[in-house]
């Protein structure tokens, strides 16, 4: 499972949001008080070596860009949560919503619906 620190997380929202970037670039879309260009870019590099980020040579510099999607990196945690919390049992996951009433019968229902139309392509 890829993990990413909440600092991490932010730093990829914003490669999700606006494309490739230069550091300096990713530091403009901070508020003040931003954070040091160079811690910034040390944790853009962590990214990278952990392959959140891949980045293309600019002379003395780097753009860097997001190598995971963030619909695929939200797969990924979500995978992750259901093995480590429900025991990799999505019907437990499911019963959870259901016993704290966060999911209706009628998501249920559309669930259900969608499940047996998906078989049907199959």
């Amino acid at each position: 499972m890829m993990k990413l620190t909440n600092k991490e997380r932010e730093i990829m929202n914003l490669y999700w949001q606006h494309g490739p970037m230069f550091v300096r670039d990713l530091l403009e879309h901070y508020d003040e008080p931003r954070p040091h260009f160079n811690t910034l870019s040390t944790m853009v590099r962590t990214l990278e070596k952990n392959g959140f980020l891949g980045h293309k040579q600019y002379g003395t510099t780097y753009q860097y860009y997001p190598l995971i999607s963030e619909h695929e990196f939200g797969k990924q945690s979500i995978a992750g949560m259901v093995k480590n919390y429900f025991e990799g049992s999505y019907m437990s996951v499911v019963s959870s919503f259901v016993s704290d009433e966060k999911i209706s019968v009628d998501e249920l229902q559309a669930l259900i619906k969608m499940i047996e139309e998906k078989k049907k392509e199959v």
